[in-house]
């Protein structure tokens, strides 16, 4: 049987992120972008009850290649147990083939809505799931793009700035998105 949620808050180069794990394995994650103080309160909106811990080994270890992560460092977490329990099986199928996408790799929301077959309204469905992933980073939301390779949606601190970043430390280069007709200002 799985324990109570439990947290840990720590410091990358790119800020403040926290963790946040079960006996069944890694079931949040915070991206860097909000202070210490936002960054607890955001996994303890999630995770009601939630313990602030020091990390069990196994998470300290996960805590290192995030942080490696943050400094450019080629990272891979398609090995890491998830505990996605409280998800839809749908939604466990949009998350497990994104995990399929390592470094610097990308699709784009209707790419992966084809791969599983979600039909018209899969890059929508796809989208909502991306929004919705309660382990980004480790699910790697950021590396789903809009159609034509645009940054599309990004909900997490720092919105699109910090899935920009992301997708830069890990060598993608998106189109140009500045506007072919620029504004008069009036």
């Amino acid at each position: 049987m799985a324990t109570n949620h439990a947290f840990a808050v720590f410091e990358t180069k790119s800020g403040t992120c926290a963790i946040a794990w079960r006996d069944d394995g890694i079931c949040g994650f915070h991206l860097p972008g909000d202070e210490t103080e936002q960054a607890e309160l955001a996994i303890r909106r999630r995770f009601t009850g939630a313990e602030r811990l020091s990390p069990t080994p196994d998470i300290a270890v996960i805590i290192d290649r995030v942080r490696g992560y943050f400094e450019g460092k080629r990272s891979d977490f398609s090995d890491l147990r998830l505990d996605l329990s409280a998800q839809t099986e749908l939604y466990r199928q949009i998350y497990l083939a994104t995990l399929r996408l390592g470094w610097g790799s990308t699709t784009t929301y209707g790419g992966l809505a084809g791969e599983l077959q979600l039909g018209p309204a899969g890059a929508w469905t796809v989208g909502q799931a991306m929004a919705k992933n309660p382990i980004p980073l480790i699910i790697p939301c950021h590396r789903v793009l809009a159609a034509g390779r645009k940054i599309g949606g990004f909900s997490a601190p720092g919105g699109t700035d910090s899935k920009q970043r992301m997708l830069e430390l890990e060598g993608v280069e998106l189109p140009d998105t500045t506007p072919a007709q620029q504004s008069f200002g009036f």
